[in-house]
This record gives structure tokens, C-alpha cells and sequence, in this order.
């Protein structure tokens, strides 16, 4: 980070429904812009192919899971098509106090338990240009049967009715532009005045003497 940013980093939490596209957009995001690292979900889901632990996610069973959320381990965690996700509370808390951005790829029950708690963070919601293209997006994976596209679609129509309930909306119709808009919202919150270091502006123009 320059000199000039304060220490603690900022928490980003991008929302989308399945196959808006959102991986693709994190995944440029973090490929392009230092200083901003992903945190990798805990998920007692199976791995896709290509997927690698500890990489895209932590592979844990259901009864490890569930240990770890007894023991409040869990900034956050969702139950999404019968699978569990959650996110470690201490990995997150540690790295934001270093100064790092955090980027948080979740869905919307688990942004709602964190805007609940009460934490600060930048709230992004990507959308589909429409529910025909998602229809489309998802076919064109080939990795799920019809009934399991039509539950998507249907639990695409519930998470799209949380979209004002965040500080950003990108439209995902065209990819690079969908990605500069999302790097555009990163780069205006490290231009925002509560993140400039006020000791480095008190060194730098008001100690000089002149």
C-alpha cells in the first residue's frame, strides 16, 4: 500500500447469483490490483475439477464444519444448495488490521450476517444482464442437470431481491467493462479521505516549518 493509506484494510464482499460471473470478476480483480488478497472459503462441498484445497476453498466435512461453528470460529457462514460455506473469522481480523484488503466472494445470507454484526465493509452485488443470459450461463457449464438450473434460477430470483441492500450494482453484460467498474469501486474507497493516513498528512505538510 502507498505511504499515504492508513494501516487498516478494507473488507469487500461481492455478491452475485450462480453464474453471474463473479469468480471470473474476482479473479481479474485480484490478478490485477495489489494489495488485495482473497479470502478462501471453508465448504463441505466437493471439489469441481480444477479446483485445489486450500487454493479456492478449505475442504472440510460436514462434521468438522459444524465443530467450527460451535466454537464461533465463523465471521460468517450460509447453507447454499446443501452445501455449508463459512468464513474464518481470525483469518479475516488478522489481515485487515495489517493493512491488507480483503475480498469476500459470498452469498447473500452470509452479507446479511455480517451487515448485521455490524462490521464495516464495501457491500458489491453483481447481476446477470437478465435471467435468460443466467439460463444460459449455467447450461453452457454442462456440470448440472436441468432440475438443479431450475432451482438455481429460482434461487437466483430470491438473492437478486437483496441487490439495494448494497452500496454497489454491477451489471455483468459485457465482462471488461463489468471489471472495471469493480476495480473502479476498490480503487475510489482507497481514494476515500478516512483512509488517508492523518499522521503522514500531519509529517508530511504541517511539520515542515516553511
Amino acid at each position: 500500500m502507498p505511504a499515504w493509506i492508513q494501516e487498516k484494510g478494507t473488507l469487500f464482499i461481492v455478491s452475485a447469483p450462480s453464474g453471474a460471473g463473479k469468480t471470473t470478476l474476482c479473479n481479474m480483480l485480484l490478478r490485477d490490483t495489489p494489495g488485495i488478497i482473497f479470502s478462501v472459503s471453508y465448504t463441505t462441498r466437493s471439489p469441481r475439477p480444477g479446483e485445489r484445497a486450500g487454493r479456492d476453498y478449505h475442504f472440510v466435512s460436514e462434521d468438522e464444519f459444524r465443530e467450527m461453528v460451535s466454537r464461533e470460529e465463523f465471521l460468517e457462514w450460509a447453507e447454499v444448495h446443501g452445501n455449508l460455506y463459512g468464513t474464518s473469522r481470525m483469518w479475516v481480523e488478522e489481515r485487515l488490521a495489517s493493512g491488507t484488503d480483503i475480498l469476500l466472494d459470498i452469498d447473500v445470507q452470509g452479507a446479511e450476517q455480517i451487515r448485521s454484526r455490524g462490521l464495516e465493509a464495501v457491500f458489491i452485488f453483481v447481476l446477470p444482464p437478465s435471467l435468460e443470459a443466467l439460463r444460459e450461463r449455467l447450461s453452457g457449464r454442462k456440470t448440472d442437470p436441468p432440475e438443479v438450473i431450475r432451482r438455481r434460477i429460482e434461487k437466483a430470483r430470491e438473492e437478486i431481491s437483496y441487490y439495494d441492500r448494497y452500496d454497489y450494482v454491477i451489471i455483468n453484460d459485457e465482462l471488461e467493462r463489468a471489471y472495471s467498474d469493480l476495480r473502479s469501486v476498490v480503487i475510489s474507497r482507497r481514494l476515500a479521505a478516512d483512509r488517508i493516513d492523518r499522521a503522514w498528512v500531519a509529517e508530511v505538510f504541517f511539520q515542515s516549518g516553511d
